[in-house]
């Protein structure tokens, strides 16, 4: 699943990448896109090198990775202030600021969403991954904005998109047979609901595997970062997703 470098082609390919820190559990998806919407051409769980998510943020428009992109500034200050002694130590009324990035807050507030903390949460050992991945390609000259408003990638959450578009959100994960049948109706919802998004011969996949379907819904979302339609970063909240990342979601409309 190898697509071609943006220079030697004229099609708009977005690509998603369900990561995990386990190369085994992480989904990859690739969508191209028309003026009528976007086809899924192709799909593979657990194939990737990091090597291989390297070159393919840097073959396709744009990336959306379901992972943290980032820690909470709070809490890296608070790590640095306790390897230097913790002299310098600010201890914060309540943990939010050391679990919670701006972007985390903002979709509780705004979804009643709670994404998992990066800093209190296993998902911290996918984020260590995805910092490795996207360190080696700055090494390499590609320009990283942790806001997803330019540059290669963007971060992205299947699970507010899902909730934005009135879609089961929750459920859908595992192999258990109540969440496989779960799975299996979200696949014929998304069907409905997003005409645009086309699984093709893909569909039976993202209902076995629910990183496969993942890795399409954040290769859907990366599209629509890349067409404009997802949601602002409020401007308040800019210079911290600058450095902790932020979660794109599509617009309301």
């Amino acid at each position: 699943m190898k697509p071609r470098s943006v220079a030697t082609r004229s099609t708009v390919l977005s690509a998603g990448i369900d990561l995990s820190a386990d190369p085994k559990k992480t989904g990859v998806a690739i969508l191209e896109w028309a003026e009528t919407g976007a086809i899924v051409t192709g799909l593979d769980v657990g194939r990737h090198s990091d090597g291989d998510l390297a070159d393919l943020i840097g073959v396709v428009d744009k990336v959306g990775i379901d992972c943290p992109l980032g820690w909470p500034i709070a809490f890296v200050d608070y790590l640095i202030a306790h390897r230097a002694g913790g002299r310098d130590l600010v201890v914060p009324p309540t943990r939010h600021p050391l679990t919670n990035r701006a972007t985390d807050l903002h979709l509780r507030e705004t979804l009643r969403l709670q994404p998992l903390s990066v800093s209190a949460d296993r998902i911290g050992a996918a984020a260590m991954r995805c910092a490795a991945i996207l360190s080696g390609l700055t090494r390499e000259g590609v320009e990283i904005d942790r806001t997803g408003r330019s540059g290669p990638v963007v971060e992205v959450y299947p699970a507010a998109a899902l909730k934005l578009w009135g879609l089961p959100h929750q459920g859908y994960k595992g192999r258990e047979p109540a969440n496989a049948r779960r799975r299996a109706e979200l696949v014929q919802l998304t069907s409905a609901v997003l005409p645009w998004l086309e699984l093709g011969e893909f569909a039976e996949l993202c209902v076995d595997v629910d990183d496969a379907l993942d890795a399409v819904l954040c290769a859907a979302i990366a599209g629509l970062a890349l067409r404009g339609e997802t949601e602002e970063i409020p401007e308040e909240h800019l210079a911290a997703a600058a450095v902790e990342g932020w979660i794109a979601v599509p617009t309301r409309a």
